[in-house]
């Protein structure tokens, strides 16, 4: 009996450590550096911080025995600010991975900081394409779009259709420049002309004077190479100028679907954009989206939704490889396709970026709209491998060629 007593104090005692050891193991930190206050906060922002810890919640809340712990801070959008905060949550929190990191200016930042702590960081809200060019690094991955997918989706069906001379209002940053550049470059090949361009401060209020320029130019179009409040002001004022009525196009080379219902489809009716991800595409995508509207009141943006992608990719690679070492981790993420509501047979490349389908959309009318949110219709879905950068023009000196 007492040989028996002890057999069973000795296998409660081994759970009993095996439990408090389980306890003791320190939390899975990601960390998110985001817009929460300004002028992408509707794009990214708080939906993102809900949109990772959906995944996390989805996933069971820990891996490797370890808890799940989602963080979130505000870089204000500034750039020094971005790369501090990344410093802090990598040097001082014990982040593992930094997720979305809206606005490219604060991206790039904080992407120099992650690649020289050897830390994973995951691209949803920025869109500059040097984030998977000379910016790229071993453990960084551009998710969602960028300037090169967006520009060549939008340019090329415009000028195809027509409208084949370009002005451009540009935000005087990164994102603005490099996509006024790849759109550029996309109209030029296929035969159209860009008459001029003009730069705007970013988080300005008054487009007056660039709208008046952009309107004097009598080019067909007018490409918006900017985004979030940006893009709302510069379409709602162009709309007060008569801008479209007389005859110019706008073209917002990077819109969100909060952009439009914040503009209403009366004066964004018709409108051309492009799109990584919209949330009535199909049953997954629905099922998702009213999720994450019970939480947000509000459907999520494509940076959202790829968040979500991109936190359950990651996580799913750190239970398979066994750690959260960054090398083990990118090596399963980069051989495993990406199968979700976001994408199908999306897969991460050497460079960094994540290769999907991107889809064209037109502006319903009004009367085309059944209802709040019913604001796109479908012209086109162009495969990841034409949409995006091919590997033979990249830029990141981690492409062999």
């Amino acid at each position: 009996m007492k040989r028996i007593l002890s057999v069973i104090f000795a296998a409660a005692f081994a759970l009993s450590a095996s439990a408090v050891q389980a306890e003791d193991k320190p939390p899975l930190k990601i960390g998110g550096i985001l817009d929460m206050s300004s002028l992408y906060a509707d794009i990214t922002g708080p939906g993102s911080e809900t949109a990772a810890k959906m995944a996390v919640e989805d996933f069971g809340g820990e891996v490797l025995g370890r808890k799940i712990q989602v963080l979130a801070a505000d870089h204000l959008n500034k750039a020094d600010l971005s790369a501090n905060i990344a410093r802090d949550m990598l040097d001082n929190q014990g982040v593992e991975m930094i997720y979305d990191v809206a606005a490219s200016a604060t991206a790039l930042a904080a992407g120099e900081i992650a690649k020289a702590r050897n830390k994973i960081i995951i691209f949803n809200g920025p869109g500059s394409i040097r984030l998977s060019n000379e910016a790229c690094g071993p453990y960084t991955v551009h998710y969602v779009f960028d300037t090169f997918a967006q520009a060549n989706v939008t340019g090329l069906a415009a000028v195809k259709s027509g409208l084949d001379t370009w002005f451009f209002l540009t935000a005087d940053y990164a994102f603005g420049q490099d996509l006024e550049k790849d759109t550029s470059n996309v109209v030029t090949k296929t035969g159209g002309k860009v008459l001029g361009s003009v730069r705007h401060p970013l988080n300005t209020s008054d487009f007056s004077s660039f709208l008046l320029q952009a309107q004097a130019s009598k080019a067909k179009v007018i490409g918006l190479a900017n985004a979030g409040g940006d893009t709302v002001n510069a379409i709602k004022q162009s709309a007060e100028f008569g801008i479209m009525k007389g005859g110019q196009k706008l073209s917002p080379l990077l819109a969100f679907v909060t952009d439009i219902d914040s503009i209403g489809l009366e004066t964004a009716q018709g409108l051309l954009l492009a799109e990584a991800f919209y949330w009535d595409m199909n049953e997954e995508t629905r099922a998702f989206s009213k999720r994450f509207q019970e939480r947000v009141k509000r459907p999520p943006t494509s940076a959202q939704a790829g968040v979500y992608s991109s936190v359950t990719h990651y996580l799913k690679a750190v239970k398979a490889a066994g750690t959260t070492d960054a090398a083990a981790v990118m090596k399963v993420m980069k051989e495993t396709p990406i199968n979700d509501f976001f994408a199908k047979g999306g897969k991460i490349r050497e460079d960094g970026r994540m290769i999907h389908d991107m889809y064209l959309f037109e502006v319903k009318k009004p009367s085309e709209s059944k209802g709040r949110w019913d604001d796109y219709k479908l012209l086109a879905t162009v495969p990841g491998n034409e949409a995006f950068q091919s590997l033979e023009q990249s830029r990141c000196p981690l492409v062999k060629k």
